[in-house]
């Protein structure tokens, strides 16, 4: 039988292969966080994706196994934190392939918006290593104070109780956000280095918790913010970080294929054109690349 640590080794390195990681240090912190110090005494409630729901609904529905042994944590499964209120410490894969496109480096300053129970968090801190810092931040008071305490052993981190829309991080290299918006914060471009990474899921609201939507990644240069998509993603819903005026056109800019050609975003003002997929007053997703965007305000 496989001792836990050979259990965590083997779990890194099925990420690593499974999602092309090649961020130096983020395997080995996989294979040395201990994920179950996070998620409190055992029983666990591992949850997996029903592939036939997926198919019927087109959102992933969580089918649950209750287990005791910590070993059985390394694996490509969410943990539930609070079923009620449809919390999960989230799917490995998912969270390694965010990450792996936030290009984080030692002694980056990163912001983690939705820090949960921080055990990502901790796989962050471990490769921005002792000369990086990590912000963590958490909604539920809770959560948070659950954060706190795991990772007290972390110098590099510190954990705040708040709400997403008012927090300021400050200047970051790199941020993920980890609930479901409707497009990036102001605050968040705003606070983005020159080259700094935004990774967040613009996402519709499937219900009153559940978003499904596209995980994607903003990239700074100078006054302009290139987009990619990162992979598709059903998430918990940030209540707050949602704009009513694009709630409405959310499900039209996913039916209609524009948001999979999303390439910038815009915060100039500016008439709305047929490359504005969401276009709101402060920020406008665009499918135009950000040297015609920059054009067009000339």
């Amino acid at each position: 039988m496989m001792t836990i640590e050979q259990c965590r080794e083997f779990y890194a390195q099925e990420l690593r292969l499974t999602e092309n990681l090649t961020t130096p240090g983020l395997v080995e912190a996989f294979a040395r966080v201990p994920r179950e110090k996070f998620l409190g005494p055992a029983p666990w409630q591992l949850g997996s994706a029903n592939q036939r729901a997926m198919s019927a609904a087109g959102l992933a529905q969580l089918n649950y196994v209750t287990v005791t042994d910590p070993r059985d944590l390394y694996h490509n499964v969410v943990v539930s934190i609070d079923r009620a209120k449809d919390i999960n410490n989230g799917q490995p894969g998912s969270l390694a392939l965010w990450i792996e496109a936030m290009d984080l480096k030692p002694g980056d300053r990163v912001y983690h918006l939705g820090c949960g129970v921080g055990y990502y968090t901790a796989i962050m801190a471990e490769v921005v290593g002792p000369a990086g810092h990590v912000i963590g931040l958490e909604l539920q008071s809770d959560l948070a104070a659950r954060a706190k305490e795991n990772l007290t052993g972390y110098a590099n981190v510190e954990v705040h109780a708040g709400d997403g829309a008012t927090f300021d991080p400050g200047e970051c290299d790199a941020m993920l956000v980890n609930c479901g918006v409707t497009h990036p914060q102001a605050i968040w471009l705003n606070r983005l280095k020159d080259a700094g990474r935004l990774v967040l899921p613009i996402t519709v609201a499937m219900n009153a918790t559940i978003g499904q939507g596209l995980m994607c990644r903003f990239v700074r240069q100078g006054e302009a913010y290139s987009a990619v998509i990162v992979s598709p993603v059903a998430i918990f819903s940030g209540t707050s970080l949602r704009d009513r005026e694009f709630e409405p056109l959310m499900a039209k800019a996913f039916s209609s294929g524009g948001l999979l050609r999303l390439k910038s975003v815009r915060r100039d003002t500016h008439t709305v054109t047929d490359s504005c997929v969401l276009h709101g007053r402060d920020v406008c997703l665009s499918t135009a690349a950000i040297s015609s965007a920059q054009e067009a305000t000339a």
